[in-house]
C-alpha cells in the first residue's frame, strides 16, 4: 500500500488543551493522564487521519546487455502508475488487468519519454515487447519488458531515469545491470537521475549507493522513526510507583538509549538478512500492519504503563518485524547472491547511520529539558498521543486496505 505524507493546514490553539503538569510538579509525570486527553481526542484524531506513513515508491529496473541486445524489465506499481496515467478507470480503488491494458498506449508513451538509454554514447531507442501484471512483495506491479539493438561489445552505459518524481519527490528507481556475467546495481533518484556505467562493476560504488538509500530510507520512514521515538521518549525519565520522574545524570539515560537502539539494530538486522537472503518471507501487508501496531504499543506503554521498563526487550521484539519492512527495498530486485550481499551490507549500514543520527538529534536537548513543561506535558505525555493515533490510522488503513483520502 503506497500512501503520501499528507499534512492538514490546520491550527489547534493551544488555550483549547490541559497542558497543566502532572501533580508532582517539576520532575514528575503523573501516570494517570488519559482522563486529560479525552476531550481532546477528536482533535488529535482529525490531525492525525491527515499524516500518512509513507511506504516507498520504487520501481524495479533489469536490463541485460548480450550478444548485440539489449533486453529489459521495468516493474512498476499500479498505484504510482494511477497518479500519472489514470489506470483506474471507474475510481472504485482495485485497478484490474483489463484497466491496465487499455492504458497500454500512455503506459508506454509515459515510460518512453522518461527512461533514456545510451551505450557509448549512441541512445537506443527501445520498445515495449510485452505487457503484463504481476504481484510483488508490496503491492501489484505493471510488468514491462522491452528491447533494443546494442553493440556486441559495449565499453559504457548511460542510464537516465525520470519516472514519477515530479509528483513522488521520494520515488526511487532500483537498477541492476547484467553484463559479461558481471552485476551492477543502483538507485535512480530526484538527486541522481543520470548515471553512468562502465564495463568493469565499482563494488564500492554499488556499496556507498545501498548505504545512502539506507539512511533515507530511515529518515522518510515515518513509521520506523515514531516507533524509536516512542522509545526514546521515556529514557530521560525513570518510572516510579507515583509516577514518571526525571533521571538525574546524563549517563544511565545514554545507556537506557545505547541497549534500545542496540536490540533494535540486532533484531531487524536477523530479520533483514533473512528475508533478503531468501530464507524467510512474510505478507506484505501482515508486516506493514504489525509495524504500525507496535507503533501504538511504544506509545500507549507511555502514556499508561503496561509493559516491563525495559525498553530493549520491546525494541528487540517488534524490531524483528521491523526488519521484514527494511527488506522489501532489496527482495524484488533479484539480484544474484554475490551482489546481493553487497547491497544488504551497505543498506543496512546506511539504515544503522541514519538511527544514529536520529539518536545524536534527540538525546542532548531531550535531556536538557527533561523537567520542563515542555518536555513532560507536551513532547512526552500529548506527543505519545500523537503518535499513538498517527499509528492506529495507518493499522487501520493496512489491516483493513482503507484510505483515509483518495489518491487521485
Amino acid at each position: 500500500m503506497f500512501t503520501y505524507l499528507h499534512l492538514c493546514e490546520q491550527k489547534i490553539s493551544p488555550a483549547c488543551i490541559d497542558l497543566s503538569p502532572g501533580r508532582g510538579g517539576v520532575g514528575a509525570v503523573s501516570a494517570s493522564p488519559l482522563r486529560r486527553i479525552g476531550p481532546v481526542a477528536t482533535l488529535l484524531l482529525g490531525f492525525a487521519v491527515c499524516l500518512h506513513a509513507h511506504q516507498g515508491s520504487s520501481s524495479y529496473l533489469n536490463i541485460a546487455l548480450d550478444g548485440g541486445a539489449m533486453t529489459g524489465q521495468w516493474d512498476i506499481s499500479l498505484i504510482d502508475l494511477e497518479q500519472v496515467v489514470g489506470v483506474d478507470a471507474n475510481n472504485d480503488g482495485d485497478i484490474t488487468w483489463a484497466e491496465v491494458e487499455a492504458k497500454q498506449k500512455e503506459i508506454e508513451d509515459y515510460t518512453q519519454l522518461r527512461l533514456h538509454v545510451k551505450i557509448d554514447g549512441v541512445e537506443l531507442p527501445w520498445k515495449i515487447t510485452e505487457l503484463s501484471v504481476d504481484t510483488f512483495a508490496d503491492g501489484t506491479y505493471a510488468v514491462l519488458h522491452f528491447a533494443a539493438d546494442s553493440p556486441a561489445s559495449p565499453r559504457c552505459l548511460d542510464v537516465e531515469y525520470r519516472a514519477f518524481f515530479d509528483v513522488d519527490p521520494q520515488h526511487r528507481g532500483m537498477f541492476r545491470l547484467a553484463y559479461r556475467g558481471n552485476e551492477q546495481t543502483s538507485v535512480f533518484s530526484p538527486q541522481e537521475p543520470a548515471q553512468h556505467f562502465e564495463a568493469a562493476p565499482s563494488r564500492w560504488r554499488q556499496f556507498f549507493g545501498f548505504s545512502r538509500e539506507g539512511v533515507w530510507h530511515i529518515w522518510t520512514g515515518f513509521d520506523h522513526i515514531l516507533f524509536l521515538l516512542a522509545l526514546l521518549l521515556p529514557s530521560v525519565l525513570k518510572r516510579e510507583d507515583d509516577g514518571w520522574r526525571v533521571v538525574d545524570q546524563f549517563r544511565p539515560a545514554l545507556v537506557n538509549v545505547l541497549k534500545i537502539v542496540t536490540a533494535f539494530t540486532i533484531a531487524h538486522s536477523i530479520t533483514l538478512s533473512l528475508a533478503t537472503l531468501g530464507f524467510v518471507r512474510l505478507p506484505s501487508r501482515l508486516v506493514e500492519s504489525t509495524i504500525a501496531a507496535s507503533v501504538v504499543v511504544a506509545a500507549l506503554n507511555n502514556i499508561r504503563p503496561f509493559l516491563a521498563e525495559r525498553g530493549w526487550i520491546v525494541a528487540f521484539a517488534f524490531g524483528l518485524v521491523h526488519g521484514f519492512g527494511f527488506a522489501n527495498v532489496l527482495v524484488d530486485l533479484g539480484l544474484a547472491r554475490q551482489t546481493l550481499a553487497l547491497a544488504l551490507v551497505g543498506f543496512n549500514l546506511g539504515v544503522e547511520i541514519g538511527q544514529l543520527a536520529i539518536v545524536a538529534a534527540f538525546l542532548p536537548p531531550a535531556f536538557g529539558l527533561r523537567g520542563s513543561w515542555a518536555y513532560q506535558t507536551l513532547t512526552f505525555r500529548f506527543g505519545s498521543a500523537i503518535i499513538a493515533l498517527l499509528a492506529a490510522s495507518w493499522m487501520i488503513e493496512r489491516v483493513f486496505d482503507f484510505r483515509w483520502f483518495l489518491y487521485r
